[in-house]
């Protein structure tokens, strides 16, 4: 399982975001490596695929399932909907991301 969380120097949920992904491995009785990526510009940014800061991909896929269109790049901070924390997707979705990455990968 490949995990990356993309996000911008300035961000303030990039630490809470890499507390959650661990936390719900964690709970999963899961380990994987978690790859922090520092987004330094637009154009890295366009190339990674990368929707706001932070931004969780686990095996290339975005917890929060949003595709990424050309108009959803930038250098900003991510805000993601149903969420009570500013920043941040809800664990379920990256536990349910998760999940679907184990299952994709057993044999």
């Amino acid at each position: 399982m490949k995990i990356e969380i993309l996000y911008v120097a300035e961000c303030p949920s990039h630490p809470a975001a890499v507390k959650l992904v661990r936390d719900v491995l964690s709970s999963e009785g899961l380990s994987a490596d978690v790859r922090e990526v520092l987004i330094t510009d637009e154009t890295v940014g366009a190339a990674l695929g990368f929707r706001g800061s932070p931004t969780i991909r686990i095996d290339g896929r975005d917890v929060a399932g949003e595709p990424a269109t050309k108009e959803s790049f930038g250098l900003s901070c991510r805000l993601y909907p149903g969420s009570p924390e500013i920043g941040l997707p809800l664990a379920d979705l990256v536990r349910r991301a998760v999940v679907a990455a184990r299952k994709e990968s057993r044999p």
